[in-house]
């Protein structure tokens, strides 16, 4: 048995790569496939192969992934021009190696969803299919380190910023949702499955801006913002245009209960509860 995780020097990569490990998954069975094998040294000291493999490069991705029985394909960033051209060609890399059965990361109601972001992944997950490779997609909702990772600037300013109204958005860790992935991974029964990820309850902003005011000390507020007025204050943050506009986008798409679904397969996968906001808000602030 072997187990591909491509992107496996990324924040969920790395997870998922723990996560096996923590299950008792042979490191010589894991193998981590990232652009740059010098990020993962601590991976390979441990046993855990380690390949060179891009999601631009079909050849060298399609080597990389040979002899595969599992590939958890980890979806890249960047625009949606750039992540569906690299997702495409990763697609056609696993269909030339071969592999075993794709686990692919995407988004909540793939099909239907809304938000700017999940035409990529609608498009990807048509591509895995038209491979007849055995598939599992893995939709995730938002990850609480979206949020959380700006949490320092939020009690600085005293305000968690968006353009979400009263929407609200069912997060889970990565974490969370790396367990998922490890246990489709090691587990039967998963093919031709799309899994709707979610944590066990959806915030919305003003509640989770009550949580951040409580554990730390000060009033945070939720403040919603014109779109775009919302759009020109990230790109003033230095974010690139590209993504401010479609986390804008998604803000307001949130707003209309785009993420509000909850669904109790992510606990039903990992075999216990997702992580609430209280324990995100503890994490992000301790560390």
């Amino acid at each position: 048995m072997t187990i591909a995780i491509t992107a496996a020097s990324g924040h969920l990569g790395r997870l998922i790569v723990e996560d096996l490990l923590g299950r008792g998954v042979p490191a010589e069975q894991i193998r981590a496939v990232v652009r740059t094998p010098e990020k993962v040294q601590d991976f390979a000291d441990r046993g855990v192969q380690v390949v060179r493999g891009d999601y631009a490069d079909t050849a060298g991705l399609a080597e990389a992934l040979r002899g595969a029985d599992k590939w958890i394909f980890v979806s890249t960033s960047g625009s949606n021009e750039e992540r569906l051209a690299q997702h495409l060609t990763a697609v056609e890399a696993g269909r030339e190696a071969g592999v075993g059965h794709v686990i692919y990361t995407s988004i909540p109601n793939a099909e239907t969803n809304p938000i700017g972001f999940a035409a990529v992944h609608k498009a990807t997950e048509a591509a895995i299919k038209e491979t007849g490779l055995p598939y599992t997609f893995l939709r995730n909702n938002w990850y609480w380190e979206n949020l959380t990772g700006s949490l320092p600037a939020f009690v600085e300013h005293g305000a968690i910023i968006g353009s979400v109204g009263d929407g609200r958005i069912a997060y889970a860790t990565r974490a969370d949702y790396a367990a998922a992935a490890a246990a489709v991974a090691t587990g039967e029964g998963h093919e031709g499955k799309a899994y709707e990820l979610t944590g066990d309850r959806a915030y919305s902003y003003a509640e989770i801006a009550a949580e951040v005011s409580r554990q730390a000390g000060k009033d945070v507020a939720a403040v919603n913002l014109d779109p775009e007025e919302y759009r020109t204050t990230l790109e003033g943050f230095g974010l690139p245009a590209f993504l401010a506009e479609g986390l804008a986008d998604a803000d307001v798409q949130i707003s209309h209960g785009a993420l509000e679904q909850v669904t109790d397969t992510l606990r039903t996968l990992i075999g216990r509860p997702t992580t609430p906001v209280a324990d995100a808000v503890a994490e992000a602030l301790k560390n």
